[in-house]
């Protein structure tokens, strides 16, 4: 898989959140309502990126640059978004991949942490997330009052 970065608008990281979309709907019954822009992944508050195999988009992911706020986050958080690997492509290590290109984008930026929210019906995404390092943590964000809702963290080094 090639990953190359690109914006969050990109039609085929459009296409891509469509399909991340409509699998939220089937696993909860609605689209994730977390306000996202554009604007929130350009570098270097954020990164986005873009996961080719064979020149068809497979996969994505981002982060945006958090500050400590009442929603639960710390100054100098990464916050990751839309992490989506096409089903036709799972369990070949691409969302792994495109996981720790965002930490070392997020490293090179000068954040500390890397936070994310998922769900109790994303079990593949929790056994990633833990097998990668992250830890959960106090929840924050949108989803934090939902109780099927889990908030991950892992420190980024140096």
């Amino acid at each position: 898989m090639r990953i190359e970065t690109g914006a969050y608008d990109h039609p085929d990281a459009v296409e891509l959140i469509e399909q991340l979309q409509r699998e939220y709907h089937h696993r909860y019954g609605g689209p994730d309502t977390t306000p996202l822009t554009p604007a929130d992944f350009l570098p270097p508050r954020g990164a986005f990126l873009i996961g080719y195999c064979a020149e068809r988009p497979v996969a994505i992911g981002g982060w945006r640059g958090q500050e400590a706020s009442t929603d639960g986050f710390r100054d100098g958080d990464a916050e990751l978004k839309r992490m989506y690997v096409i089903p036709s492509a799972r369990g070949l290590g691409y969302a792994r991949a495109v996981l720790a290109a965002l930490e070392r984008a997020a490293l090179a930026a000068g954040r500390k942490r890397m936070v994310l929210e998922t769900g109790l019906q994303q079990p593949e995404a929790i056994g990633l997330y833990r097998s990668s390092g992250y830890h959960e943590t106090e929840k924050f964000g949108v989803h934090r009052c939902e109780p099927d809702s889990r908030c991950f963290a892992k420190e980024l080094p140096g």
